[in-house]
């Protein structure tokens, strides 16, 4: 089957006195019904490449290719089926929240727009909220406006450039599942940039890291999470907090301390022979955790090492 985004050694480079490369030579696929997390450390180049894929800024080189055609040369006709949310942009405050879907609609030459704004707004929490004037909302409730745009078209691909950065947790968890409702029930494609780890590791297929605008990795979130070797040991100490974080400084293992708690990090070879020193030394603890490696240490394993 044919992707339906096709990413050929894409390249922005910015300046010719002093060139600065931000985005490197990058290529990837996106499947139709895939959802894909562009990842990376900020200035790793995900939103130049988001923006390279709109059209909204122009590429030094490369290819990029959508439903097999060439986005250079059918730009208007695939927009038609691309769409985009941001907590980054804004939409004309004047307008109320109606006024600005109903615009919208008539952009892309929607007959029924009336019909799909009251279950969307209704879907994300702001059906109260749609006569009333953007500039009234709050930073989490444009947002979610924001999505509402994304899906009114009910495009084929959907980019997302940290969508549920400003949003509540439990409103972050209802645009998770709606984005998979979304995959499930028409087969979108969706490549989502995100810093929440966690988040990322339950909704995406498959997560590409930026770093220093190049792919570094590219894989399953459970297989880059499984790459890391380190473990982490978190104990609530009942006696011997000094001892044990004397002990930990004695064979170099990253710690960090919280009231009666100490959280430390090694492989996971190294738990039982620690274990048994904090016997030796006569360090109680009343609780123990052990932790595996999470999307999350891989992100930050990879932003720690040097390029």
């Amino acid at each position: 089957m044919s992707p339906l985004v096709s990413v050929k050694n894409l390249k922005k480079v910015y300046g010719k006195k002093k060139p600065f490369v931000a985005v490197d030579g990058i290529s990837f696929d996106l499947q139709e019904g895939e959802i894909l997390g562009l990842l990376g450390p900020n200035g790793s180049g995900k939103t130049t490449t988001i923006q390279m894929l709109l059209g909204t800024l122009a590429f030094t080189s490369g290819q990029i290719l959508y439903f097999g055609k060439d986005f250079k040369c059918h730009r208007s006709e695939i927009l038609q089926k691309v769409s985009f949310a941001s907590t980054y942009t804004n939409l004309p405050y004047i307008l109320t929240v109606a006024e600005n879907l109903r615009c919208f609609g008539r952009f892309y030459g929607l007959a029924d727009c009336e019909a799909k704004i009251t279950p969307l707004l209704d879907y994300f929490g702001i059906l109260d909220k749609k006569d009333e004037p953007v500039s009234s909302l709050s930073a989490g409730q444009i947002t979610r406006l924001m999505l509402v745009k994304a899906f009114f078209t009910e495009p084929k691909v959907v980019l997302l450039d940290e969508p549920t950065a400003s949003l509540d947790p439990d409103v972050s968890r209802d645009v998770c599942n709606f984005l998979l409702e979304q995959r499930e029930k028409r087969g979108i494609s969706i490549l989502f940039t995100s810093h929440k780890m966690e988040e990322v590791a339950d909704l995406c297929d498959r997560a590409i890291f930026l770093k220093k605008g190049q792919i570094i990795a590219n894989d399953v979130p459970e297989n880059l999470a499984k790459s890391v070797s380190s473990h982490r040991l978190r104990l609530t100490i009942g006696d011997g907090m000094k001892r044990i974080v004397a002990l930990a400084e004695k064979k170099a293992f990253p710690y960090k301390c919280e009231h009666r708690s100490i959280e430390l990090s090694f492989e996971e070879k190294e738990i039982p022979l620690f274990l048994q020193e904090l016997a030796k030394e006569g360090i109680f603890y009343v609780s123990i955790q052990i932790q595996e490696p999470s999307l999350e240490d891989y992100f930050l394993q990879l932003t720690e090492k040097s390029p």
